[in-house]
């Protein structure tokens, strides 16, 4: 294997869900490994924060705004991604959101919300980039933000739980149909991170004894996905697709 098999240098990238958290950090990761990285959410205020963030080290980025759960919305901005960076080589696909009530509680909206965006968007966002990258016959990486609810459950979130399993398979999918265009699917799956997603329940009591029993005993921090997110995106990986790398500090291992 080449000794760059590392590098992304030049290489274009596209950033779902980049206006905070886990998004934002993988769009800082993969810019400055040397990839030119259209970054896409629907709050487009930080997205110009981040450009000059990404720019301030002398990488290139491109604020595009996308909302996932429309199709025209996504196809606007792939296209607009690739004509500003040129052709995709690399999806992070990480917007997503959740609802956290009882079982009981959750609403038809609630499910909706939740499903759309991190089932249906994540589908459409790798649908519409792997049309592209077929059209164009150059391959690439699609990496899709699962999670370790999506193999394990927890209660309160049984849409969550429910969309980011069904992403688990549809990543398999993808990657047995897609394979013969030279376009590796794969999915990383967080265990607990900080976030603005996560940061009130990681502030609860239940949260506070969940942290306990986690074999590393805290939280994961997001410089801790970056080499998960950097083979997948590299061609370190090039023998991998449909793979399901997981990211927890041994949480799930404890957790039925």
């Amino acid at each position: 294997m080449p000794t760059n098999s590392f590098d992304l240098t030049g290489k274009a990238a596209l950033v779902t869900g980049a206006s905070s958290g886990l998004g934002r950090h993988f769009a800082l990761t993969l810019a400055k490994s040397g990839a030119k990285v259209a970054i896409a959410a629907r709050r487009v205020e930080r997205l110009a924060e981040l450009a000059r963030e990404i720019e301030a080290f002398d990488g290139r980025a491109f604020p595009v705004t996308l909302d996932v759960t429309d199709g025209a919305s996504v196809r606007a901005a792939v296209a607009a991604a690739e004509t500003e960076l040129g052709p995709l080589a690399i999806l992070v696909n990480n917007a997503g959101t959740v609802v956290a009530k009882p079982v009981l509680d959750q609403t038809e909206a609630d499910w909706d919300q939740v499903v759309d965006t991190n089932l249906k968007g994540a589908w459409l966002v790798a649908q519409e980039v792997a049309r592209h990258m077929v059209r164009l016959g150059h391959g690439g990486s699609i990496i899709n933000i699962a999670s370790m609810l999506g193999l394990i459950v927890d209660e309160m979130v049984p849409s969550y739980c429910a969309a980011k399993a069904g992403l688990i398979h549809l990543t398999k999918a993808m990657a047995r149909e897609l394979a013969g265009h030279r376009i590796r699917v794969n999915a990383i799956c967080p265990g607990y991170f900080e976030s603005e997603m996560t940061h009130d329940f990681l502030a609860s009591p239940p949260a506070q004894r969940m942290l306990r029993a986690i074999p590393v005993k805290r939280i994961g921090e997001a410089t801790e996905l970056d080499g998960a997110l950097l083979l997948l995106a590299a061609d370190a990986s090039s023998y991998m697709t449909g793979s399901v790398i997981l990211v927890d500090g041994g949480h799930s291992l404890v957790t039925p």
